[in-house]
């Protein structure tokens, strides 16, 4: 059994988290995040084939709220290998929707817009804004469709501003 470094609690509401080690900085980011746990698991399995594909190693940490209270969860199996293709409906938002005029097959558009919609996610969430409403999540899931990569990540960057990550005073 191999032994895992130990993995900080994730900041702010319990919500589901996913926690990646960065075995060159001996540190903890977070990978994916969501009200739900079914986003995050996907992610993880998603980031996991990313990462076994440059041949480096995985260790991946799960963090979800049980009775109100953070609780870390055993590594999901699809950290050990890539997402398994699901057969049901898409999550609501996605409905496999290509993203308009890109010419990406359903498979890869739906994927794109999954990965925007938890950068958009982890913005909202270093701002400071970690209970979402149904309608805040439908108007991210909105905001995933009309934009771009490189544009949802300036807006999450702008997010992250917002909540004071850089502002602090903190040394890096």
């Amino acid at each position: 059994m191999q032994k895992r470094p130990p993995c900080p609690r994730p900041p702010g509401a319990p919500r589901w988290v996913a926690m990646f080690h960065q075995p060159a900085r001996d540190s903890w980011t977070v990978g994916a995040e969501s009200p739900d746990r079914d986003p995050v698991l996907y992610a993880v399995g998603d980031m996991t084939q990313t990462v076994l594909a440059r041949g480096e190693e995985v260790t991946v940490a799960l963090w979800g709220p049980e009775d109100g209270a953070w609780r870390r969860y055993d590594t999901p199996a699809a950290a050990k290998g890539p997402a398994p293709a699901t057969k049901g409906p898409a999550p609501a938002g996605t409905a496999g929707r290509p993203v308009p005029g890109s010419g990406e097959p359903p498979e890869l558009a739906e994927r794109m817009t999954d990965r925007r919609h938890q950068v958009l996610m982890a913005g909202l969430s270093k701002a400071g804004l970690y209970d979402l409403s149904a309608e805040d999540d439908e108007a991210v899931r909105a905001m995933t469709d009309l934009l771009d990569e490189p544009t949802v990540r300036r807006v999450a960057h702008w997010l992250s501003l917002a909540g004071g990550e850089h502002g602090r005073g903190e040394s890096r």
